[in-house]
């Protein structure tokens, strides 16, 4: 996946906003939290991307080669993804739409309505 395709796939979820920090990483939030980025300080640098996961998720991701606890979030149960094609593009997609799930669930009831992610 490519920083533009994770972008445009980003932005298509629920009440998600794009900011650019930390030099040149793409952050992307709900409700204001952080629940995916991706990073790639270098020319030619491969782009690295990183997503919150669940206990059971974080515990068995990063096992996996190419894959890490993401620096300064992984007490946060944070992975990156440290080499290019560590994981389909499908599976990264799946694991963004957990992470957006599970940020946009730790915001408040009333939030998460402001927001239409409650019923």
């Amino acid at each position: 996946m490519t920083r533009d395709e994770f972008d445009a796939f980003c932005k298509t979820l629920a009440a998600t906003s794009h900011v650019i920090q930390w030099g040149n990483a793409s952050v992307w939030k709900v409700g204001g939290k952080i629940f995916a980025i991706c990073s790639g300080w270098g020319e030619g640098d491969h782009p690295r991307f990183s997503f919150k996961c669940s206990d059971i998720s974080y515990a068995l991701l990063i096992q996996q080669d190419g894959l890490i606890p993401a620096p300064y979030l992984a007490r946060a149960k944070w992975v990156q993804l440290e080499k290019e094609g560590a994981m389909s593009d499908e599976d990264l997609k799946a694991y963004i739409v957990a992470a957006h799930k599970i940020i946009a669930g730790k915001l408040t009831k009333k939030q998460q309505k402001e927001l239409g992610l409650a019923g």
